[in-house]
């Protein structure tokens, strides 16, 4: 500040400089890393990958999908309703001069709506022709996104970086449009790699990156990769129980149960994947669906002896008041 008097740049004029010199941006930042890399700043092969939303000059008003459009036809035909509503009530009362005055002013609204159709019907077309099927008019290359705030979006970019874990400095840096992570893993993992300049690396991610093509393709390329597996079963929100509430143990060939809901099983197979012997109380048998729940029941008879019977216990239920086994 000092140097420069307090002299600030536009924002037009920083926009400018770095559409002009994107180029030679770039290149200084992988000079910065191989700077670092001489300092052995980055001895350490592991990088941690992540994305973040950068919002752009374009307003959310200014970016249009055919969502968008339906939604803004349906609230201009809502308001050309209303309008010709008021201009058959002001036609049913007497003529006066307040009245003439009103029937103008709602016209030109007419006429105003009418054009804002029109506009609608143009974009539209430009919509459809793109091939992500949506149109920012201020930043181009900009697409609406979703963040983590339930019901918000951003319009702008997606920015992928790759950070050493060691001293956290930007190794490898790439924006794109797309707002999603499920596609960035390989690509930005391959670029970490190359400004690393070594033959294996490390990298971890969230779960939002996960797709066995991309991992397949950083294996191939000697990049080690671990992130979690995404929850995508609709068991639980089903009230009932999921693969990851069983383990498998090879060395007694047998499959338990985790404590969930307080039931704790432990199933053995016969001859087919379907049939179990339970190790305990429980008694867990084949089913032709995805899901059988049956209970055990003691039974007094008339001679005054117990028998034990086996009845299904309510599919969906999230209560479970008497021992069940499920069988998967």
């Amino acid at each position: 500040m000092w140097l420069l008097g307090r002299l600030a740049p536009d924002h037009k004029t920083i926009a400018d400089f770095r559409k002009d010199n994107g180029g030679a941006i770039k290149k200084v930042c992988a000079r910065f890393v191989e700077l670092c890399r001489r300092m052995g700043l980055l001895t350490k092969a592991s990088v941690a990958i992540d994305g973040s939303k950068f919002k752009a000059v374009n307003n959310r008003d200014k970016n249009f999908t055919s969502g968008k459009i339906e939604r803004r036809r349906k609230q201009l035909e809502e308001s050309v309703s209303r309008y010709l509503s008021q201009l058959d009530t002001a036609d049913r009362q007497d003529p006066s001069e307040t009245l003439t005055l009103k029937k103008v002013r709602i016209n030109e609204k007419l006429e105003k709506l009418k054009s804002e159709m029109t506009k609608l019907d143009a974009i539209e077309k430009q919509v459809l022709a793109s091939p992500d099927q949506q149109l920012s008019l201020t930043d181009p290359d900009s697409r609406s996104m979703a963040t983590s705030g339930r019901g918000s979006g951003v319009v702008g970019y997606n920015v992928q970086v790759a950070v050493d874990t060691e001293n956290h400095l930007i190794v490898a840096h790439e924006v794109t449009n797309v707002g999603t992570d499920r596609a960035q893993l390989a690509n930005t993992a391959q670029a970490a790699k190359a400004a690393l300049e070594v033959d294996k690396l490390e990298a971890v991610a969230d779960r939002g990156y996960f797709n066995g093509e991309e991992i397949l393709a950083c294996e191939q390329t000697g990049i080690t990769v671990t992130l979690p597996k995404p929850m995508t079963s609709s068991a639980k929100s089903e009230g009932r129980f999921g693969k990851q509430d069983f383990v498998y143990l090879a060395d007694e060939n047998v499959i338990v149960a985790r404590r969930v809901r307080n039931l704790s099983i432990a199933l053995r197979p016969r001859s087919t994947a379907r049939n179990f012997t339970v190790i305990g109380p429980m008694r867990a048998v084949p089913a032709r669906s995805k899901l059988s729940v049956q209970r055990e029941e003691s039974v007094a008879l008339r001679d005054g002896s117990t028998r034990k019977l086996s009845k299904p216990c309510r599919r969906g239920s999230t209560k479970i008041r008497r021992p069940c086994a499920y069988a998967v």
